[in-house]
């Protein structure tokens, strides 16, 4: 699920946490990116397992509803639709999904139940869900449709939802989107046969990734001195102690990637690092990293110093 992307932010946390600390133990780092980006499936185990918690306080409000002393003829024969979604019963029985909360002990949803109450509230008030309920026997794609319009509309982008996240586990606020992605596409593959994976516990797409992500982490770390060498002198019309410490971990970053990564290109390291400036550093971050590693690039390949295979990779 992970991106190269993700990973070079997620390695990128870890390295800042590294030079605001005084523990040197590369090992101990290690841990700490690892951990940490394990901590983002915990989270996609959540927000799936959200989505069946909706469905179960559904049917609670159903059944007090039906208990009432003076129920409408809505509230004594109401709609099941919702609670019989197919989609979300899907979801429900994945032997992968409930090993993984159970062995994690993620009960988010029992402790802090108000926030799937929230949600339902607002559920309940939408035309497209009333229309929805109205069809007593909905077919598997008109459960699908619901679910994913439950999901993008009402539970992504829910404020206080996302303020328990941040909360939670700060890490979490850049792994949500990605989650997010993720869980989208899969409930839009998930089909009447059941076959689909709704999740695995594993985080990267192959090992190449798992690898790519401790690889480079011991690079910026193990090749500090050097690396920051490579960039002394490169900013003249800049103040040393005015550039922004991320930048300088995104220029060692994106250094290690040109000297010690043969097989990315360059310009994918280029234009990945100076997104992930845009997005995480200050506004002038990005045009300070793309001058520096425009320079060190001509100046690599003058040098011959850019030993990348294959072709197109300069």
């Amino acid at each position: 699920m992970l991106t190269r992307r993700h990973i070079r932010v997620k390695v990128l946390q870890t390295l800042y946490a590294f030079y605001q600390s005084d523990n040197e133990d590369l090992v101990k780092q290690e841990k700490f990116l690892t951990h940490s980006i394990r901590q983002m499936q915990d989270l996609h185990a959540l927000m799936l397992h959200l989505m069946v918690a909706l469905r179960d306080h559904a049917n609670i409000y159903l059944l007090k509803s039906q208990q009432k002393h003076l129920a409408t003829e809505s509230e004594l024969n109401p709609s099941k639709s919702f609670i019989n979604n197919q989609v979300i019963e899907q979801i429900a029985i994945s032997d992968s999904l409930t090993e993984y909360l159970q062995n994690k002990k993620l009960d988010n949803w029992k402790k802090d139940d108000e926030y799937v109450s929230l949600l339902f509230n607002e559920l309940k008030e939408q035309d497209w869900y009333k229309e929805y309920l109205n069809n007593e026997a909905p077919s598997f794609s008109e459960d699908q449709k619901l679910v994913i319009q439950l999901y993008k509309e009402i539970i992504a982008p829910n404020d206080k939802l996302y303020e328990y996240l941040e909360d939670n586990r700060l890490t979490w606020l850049d792994d949500y989107p990605l989650v997010n992605t993720a869980i989208v596409k899969m409930l839009n593959k998930m089909s009447v046969n059941g076959k689909t994976t709704v999740f695995n516990e594993e985080v990267f797409k192959n090992e190449e990734d798992r690898e790519y992500s401790l690889e480079l982490l011991r690079k910026v770390i193990l090749n500090d001195d050097s690396l920051t060498l490579e960039i002394d002198g490169k900013t003249p019309n800049w103040d040393k102690d005015r550039i922004a410490e991320l930048d300088f971990i995104i220029l060692k970053m994106g250094i290690a990637e040109f000297l010690h990564f043969p097989s990315i290109p360059v310009k994918v390291t280029i234009n990945e690092y100076l997104e992930i400036s845009k997005e995480y550093s200050t506004p002038k971050s990005s045009l300070f990293v793309n001058g520096i590693l425009d320079k060190l690039v001509k100046e690599y390949s003058a040098e011959n110093k850019l030993n990348k295979i294959g072709r197109g990779l300069r």
